[in-house]
């Protein structure tokens, strides 16, 4: 798996269906722009209200469009004999590994964690998500490493806002086991105690910069690399605090001229001064915006 990889949106046209031709789009702009890689139907892809259906249906339609990158699928939920039927089906739609999160709402033991992905990682490649704001209860280090020891269980995205936690979990894993950032602004601080990459929002737009930040860090150029992180955080800032993720991006996405389309419910659109709020703050990325290139190519596209 790659160092960049975006959590994709997924795009409806405006009855609420699936926008199966703006995925894979968005899918070839995106790899286009830098990321290594995609994970689908995730919290930023709207998942709670995708269908396992659909789910695989996306999983399809974009390994077609973008055949040669990494494709994740978001396949955890909160019913161990669930995820696994989905993981399964996940693997045979194309899906290169699996994205699964820590049980939201039943808040599981430690011991509940590790059996949920044991079973998970017996169907096929894994990355754990621990996002404590969203499921209730936080994987400990110590659970991560058990996990990690786990020959399906190939890195974790770590969103548990706690730099500490992810140090531990950097200083004990393997070689083999990564670590990525599930919080945009924590790439380079997770990248300096040993950590892998980011799980990405804002590569939707800001992609280039984020390889750049990462390459910059490995690279020996720590002042390019505190720049670009210096630079992206407002931005990240905008997409993640003016409303809960993917309503900014998706919001952006439309501003921008790509045919994101509307939400599903629960989820509903910025107020007005909500979206102006947002649009300053993607016109004042100024250049790290590098998804421009891509808009003239989506007007063809329907909404």
């Amino acid at each position: 798996m790659g160092r960049l990889l975006t959590a994709m949106l997924t795009p409806f046209h405006e009855d609420g269906e699936v926008n199966h031709e703006a995925a894979q789009h968005l899918a070839r702009l995106v790899v286009g722009d830098g990321s290594d890689g995609l994970v689908l139907a995730g919290t930023t892809g709207e998942a709670p209200t995708l269908s396992d259906a659909e789910k695989l249906q996306l999983i399809r339609a974009v390994k077609e469009a973008v055949p040669t990158a990494q494709v994740v699928a978001g396949t955890g939920t909160n019913d161990t004999r669930h995820s696994i039927h989905l993981s399964e089906q996940a693997m045979a739609a194309g899906a290169d590994a699996l994205l699964a999160v820590v049980p939201y709402y039943n808040k599981p033991t430690q011991e509940g964690m590790f059996q949920h992905f044991r079973a998970i990682a017996e169907v096929g490649p894994v990355i754990m998500y621990n996002i404590q704001g969203r499921t209730a209860v936080n994987m400990t280090a110590e659970t991560t490493l058990r996990c990690g020891s786990l020959a399906g269980v190939i890195g974790v995205k770590e969103a548990s806002g706690n730099i500490e936690q992810m140090t531990m979990v950097c200083a004990g894993a393997s070689e083999s086991f990564r670590v990525w950032s599930g919080d945009d602004g924590f790439t380079l601080p997770l990248l300096a105690v040993g950590g892998y990459g980011v799980i990405s929002v804002s590569g939707h737009l800001a992609g280039r910069a984020f390889q750049r930040m990462i390459q910059a860090h490995l690279e020996g150029r720590p002042a390019e690399a505190a720049a670009l992180a210096q630079r992206l955080q407002p931005l990240i800032n905008a997409l993640m605090s003016i409303a809960a993720n993917p309503i900014p991006l998706k919001t952006a996405m439309n501003q921008l001229g790509f045919p994101a389309g509307p939400f599903r419910l629960p989820l509903t659109p910025l107020d007005a001064a909500a979206a102006e709020r947002l649009s300053e703050a993607v016109a004042l990325a100024g250049d790290l915006i590098s998804f421009r290139a891509g808009i003239a190519a989506t007007s063809g596209l329907s909404s």
